[in-house]
């Protein structure tokens, strides 16, 4: 029996990995993240699949459930949205599981950054512009940050930054960004990425806010801070330039 944390990906049922899918498609038991989760993922699981959603349930609650399960020898496929290994709040139920000696394998997703990304057509590692990423989220109703890891002094690197969770603070935000972004600095905010629904708003630190607001964007939200947002003229990467030394395979 194992216990599989399965990345669903940010929204799209079709951006779950193979391996993903075919763990789904033969557990007889599943466990996911309400309506962070496709329904259409769970037409995937096979017939009789004891269904459980974990929205309303308590850590306490979902370990009983995984727990039993292991028992009875029963596989099971969790389903956390995006990627486990951010914001997935999988970390507590692996440790709980080490302790009852319950095994588990991570099948990695998409995350919701990628996505957003790619819902803005744009790569947020662009040369000579922005090479760092920093994802973090704020602390309104949540864990308390770690000492350090608040957005002033985040902010300062000047890197270009992915917010999570943080979409009902934008004004919050957007006060701890400007002193080191600058308001021409531009803001992106994707909204359900990768959905049929999905929104997206383009502008600047200095009119996101009023941006995010008149489109009434409350939850499930990524916020992308950074120059490489609008970049246009950088140099090409070295990865093809006709400058670098390349060796040829073969026998």
């Amino acid at each position: 029996m194992t216990v599989y944390f399965i990345g669903a990906g940010p929204g799209a049922a079709d951006l779950i990995t193979l391996r993903g899918l075919r763990r789904l498609q033969t557990a007889p038991v599943c466990l996911y993240a309400g309506s962070l989760v496709p329904r259409e993922l769970l037409d995937s699981c096979p017939p009789g699949t004891r269904l459980v959603d974990t929205a309303n349930l308590t850590l306490d609650e979902i370990v009983a459930e995984l727990l039993a399960a292991h028992r009875d020898g029963l596989d099971v496929a969790r389903l956390h949205s995006g990627d486990p290994s951010v914001f997935s709040a999988v970390a507590e139920q692996m440790r709980r599981l080490d302790g009852l000696g319950v095994p588990y394998e991570v099948v990695p997703g998409v995350p919701a950054f990628a996505a957003a990304a790619a819902a803005l057509g744009r790569e947020l590692t662009v040369p000579g512009v922005g090479q760092t990423i920093i994802l973090t989220r704020t602390a309104a109703r949540a864990t308390p940050m770690p000492e350090g890891e608040d957005l002033t002094t985040l902010g300062a690197s000047g890197a270009t930054m992915v917010l999570h969770l943080a979409v009902q603070r934008i004004d919050e935000v957007v006060a701890e960004l400007l002193p080191s972004y600058g308001g021409d600095c531009p803001v992106a905010v994707v909204a359900r990425a990768s959905r049929a629904d999905e929104v997206i708003l383009r502008g600047t630190l200095a009119d996101i806010g009023e941006q995010v607001r008149a489109a009434g964007i409350r939850r499930t939200a990524v916020i992308v801070v950074g120059r490489v947002l609008s970049a246009t003229q950088f140099p090409d990467s070295h990865l093809y330039s006709v400058e670098r030394e390349r060796t040829c395979g073969g026998s």
